[in-house]
């Protein structure tokens, strides 16, 4: 009988703490719900926010990517151009000293300056050369139609053995580098 009776206390001590968990689990439900449901909605909240702030920040690093991008590019196109035309600006200050070349091949020969004009004719066939292994061309004018684009008219005449809008004369010779008119030809053009 004293088994029975250690048995069943035991029994007894079991299903009272059984019943103690059970309350304590239903306690801690009923208690963690509110505590959590606060939580989860913070969280929610933190998180769009983090979200808004992450999407913020991509967009931003994508308009920094493709502003980088863009000036890459435009650098390049800059360096290109530069090295396409960088005999430009030396061509501009040569082009009146070429000019007077010019003129000083246009005197008469004779015996006393025969040797001083093909000294010059030298010189001046040895710059123009230099001049166009840099991309340097004469624009051709007597004959073709006017292109406002590269000459400039001076003087307009009447001439009807030509057509209109034609170049009579050139007055200065224009000049371009590669595709660029770094000086126009000056012209007389037909009515």
């Amino acid at each position: 009988m004293e088994e029975k009776d250690v048995t069943g206390i035991e029994e007894e001590k079991e299903e009272q703490l059984d019943d103690a968990s059970i309350e304590s689990e239903v306690i801690e439900q009923e208690e963690v719900p509110s505590n959590t449901a606060d939580e989860i909605e913070k969280q929610k909240e933190e998180m769009n926010k983090l979200q808004k702030e992450k999407e913020e920040l991509y967009q931003k690093f994508l308009r920094t990517q493709a502003e980088f991008d863009n000036f890459k590019k435009r650098s390049i196109k800059e360096r290109e151009a530069a090295a396409k035309y960088k005999a430009q600006d030396l061509a501009i200050e040569l082009l009146p000293a070429i000019d007077n070349f010019e003129r000083a091949l246009q005197v008469e020969v004779d015996e006393s300056n025969k040797g001083l004009l093909e000294g010059i004719s030298m010189v001046y066939r040895q710059l123009i050369d230099a001049l166009k292994s840099q991309g340097l061309k004469e624009i051709e004018a007597v004959g073709k139609e006017f292109d406002p684009n590269i000459h400039q008219a001076v003087i307009q005449v009447e001439d009807e053995s030509m057509e209109s809008n034609v170049v009579v004369e050139e007055l200065q010779k224009g000049y371009l580098i590669k595709d660029r008119v770094i000086r126009p030809a000056m012209v007389k053009v037909n009515k």
